[in-house]
């Protein structure tokens, strides 16, 4: 999550007249391409905890998925945004006429929204049981050190990658929503494990802007190379924490070693890899949740 400077960047600039220019904004701040990120695995954790069909639209559930879906992203991209202002006037996924992403340049907004993102979190908390607050306390820590002062997780290697759990804890906090207790261990462990690979992944891009910019992360330290095979292991060990639990749980987990060494031993640009990944983590997530939909449903 990093990313600028140019006088005129054309998807910051005022929306379309049917939409506001200030919340067009902000819906692109919320980076909607990635909203499944954190909204995904709520649907996957609620697919695997839920006792009948009935729980699949237990409030709680529902509470989940309408926080993760867009208020979450909200905060955590907004948080990532405002202490990321001076990285960002390297990063060429906000810089340039095809710049896809937009920069935080002081919007009152943005200050707004996480703030009212927060108070939202809290108002969930009254709608989930007790057994899914540690787990979004943990989302919460995450979410806010990765970026902001003094942890900053994000300028630290393999704490920057190891942070990125924050993405599979909405998932946990699911499960334990409705089944009273966490998934099993090996599960949390291999979820952790692939987010640790998407996150490294995605700032293989980086690299450079981010070295300009003097932040030192996994990928840095590790350099491409090194960084594609870094993102294959830890995919790979993930992948065996699911075939632990179920074989087929770990299937569809090898197609990200398997593209990532692509990618590196290809002609193919990570530029253009890198927006792949929310397609093949939405079909991946659709086939574990059809999974644990089939397991209610037919035993």
């Amino acid at each position: 999550m990093s990313e600028d400077h140019h006088t005129t960047q054309p998807n910051q600039q005022a929306s379309t007249g049917l939409v506001p220019e200030p919340v067009s904004y902000l819906l692109t701040l919320s980076r909607p391409r990635f909203w499944l990120y954190l909204a995904g695995p709520v649907l996957v954790g609620v697919a695997y905890a839920a006792a009948s069909v009935d729980d699949l639209v237990a409030p709680s559930a529902l509470a989940l998925f309408a926080y993760f879906l867009l208020p979450a992203n909200l905060f955590l991209y907004g948080v990532n945004d405002v202490f990321d202002t001076d990285v960002d006037a390297e990063n060429p996924k906000k810089t340039g006429d095809d710049a896809k992403e937009v920069r935080f340049e002081g919007q009152g907004a943005v200050l707004w929204v996480i703030t009212l993102s927060v108070g939202l979190l809290f108002s969930v908390l009254l709608v989930v049981p007790m057994a899914a607050w540690p787990w979004l306390a943990g989302w919460l820590f995450l979410a806010t050190n990765y970026s902001a002062p003094p942890f900053r997780f994000k300028t630290t290697p393999i704490l920057d990658s190891v942070s990125n759990g924050l993405y599979i804890l909405p998932g946990v906090a699911a499960y334990a929503a409705l089944a009273g207790h966490a998934p099993p261990l090996l599960a949390v462990l291999g979820g952790w494990l692939w987010t640790m690979g998407m996150h490294t992944f995605s700032a293989i891009p980086d690299i450079l802007p981010d070295r300009r910019a003097g932040i030192q992360t996994t990928a840095t330290w590790l350099g491409a190379r090194h960084a594609y095979w870094y993102c294959a292991i830890v995919w790979l060990l993930a992948a065996l924490g699911f075939a632990l639990i179920d074989v087929r749980l770990a299937l569809p987990l090898l197609a990200y070693p398997i593209l990532a060494l692509t990618v590196r031993y290809s002609n193919i640009d990570v530029d253009r890899a890198y927006w792949w990944f929310p397609y093949l983590n939405a079909l991946v997530g659709m086939t574990l949740t059809l999974g644990g939909l089939w397991r209610l449903l037919y035993g």
